[in-house]
């Protein structure tokens, strides 16, 4: 069963929350509230997310000094942030969110289809991602019991864990494959594209690793893509 990517939902009025949630609940994906920056600052300590969709103006800590702080910590630093704003000042405050590391700068009333195209681009990107790292993790596992397979007269098993993990990695390039022609199809956002290109960088160093422990050639774990 594949786990649910979380998004965090960030604005100080309820009624907001409640309409985003109105429009993303599609995804079937969880979503989580916070209604100031600082709590969103807390729930990224422990959770991770997919994508944060935040308000711009807010009391206390506003949207760009909270993206100030998401983008300062290592942890979070890479969470896609698009910024939801009821004003628009011109392109100099257009800017600024972008300045503040969002990827995308969208002004209320927005349209419900384009907001949860967007953000269902970011939460498959993620979910990639995460099949990517248990593949990886996987993969290490074989890398560091390879050894102890083939002096225990496990041939055999340790062939067979080789074809199952190169037909789950078969599986995510396929899918990665489809993500990137929908991205150049749609014309989408330079960070997902960005993004995309990564994950498949990712995918073809993994595969590489996964070649290399074929009878006959020599890989190690140094070569995976972390």
């Amino acid at each position: 069963m594949v786990q649910k990517a979380k998004i965090l939902l960030v604005d100080d009025r309820p009624e907001n929350l409640l309409a985003l949630e109105a429009i993303l609940s599609a995804l079937d994906q969880t979503l989580v509230r916070a209604s100031s920056g600082e709590e969103a600052l807390k729930a990224l300590l422990t959770d991770d997310f997919a994508v944060i969709l935040l308000d711009v103006q807010m009391p206390g800590m506003d949207g760009f000094e909270t993206a100030a702080h998401i983008k300062r910590r290592e942890r979070t630093r890479d969470i896609p942030i698009i910024f939801l704003t009821a004003i628009n000042h011109g392109p100099h405050h257009t800017f600024r969110g972008y300045a503040a590391g969002a990827v995308d700068y969208i002004s209320k009333p927005f349209d419900p289809w384009v907001l949860r195209a967007k953000v269902s681009v970011f939460v498959e990107l993620y979910m990639k991602n995460c099949q990517l790292r248990e593949q990886a993790a996987l993969l290490r596992l074989q890398l560091e019991g390879g050894g102890k397979a083939a002096a225990g007269g496990g041939a055999k098993e340790s062939a067979g864990l080789l074809a199952e993990l190169s037909a789950r990695l078969a599986a995510v390039e396929e899918q990665a494959e489809a993500l990137s022609k929908q991205l150049d199809d749609e014309s989408a956002d330079a960070a997902a594209v960005a993004t995309a290109a990564h994950l498949e960088r990712k995918l073809t160093g993994l595969r590489r690793a996964l070649d290399a422990l074929e009878p006959g050639t020599g890989g190690g774990v140094s070569s995976l893509p972390s």
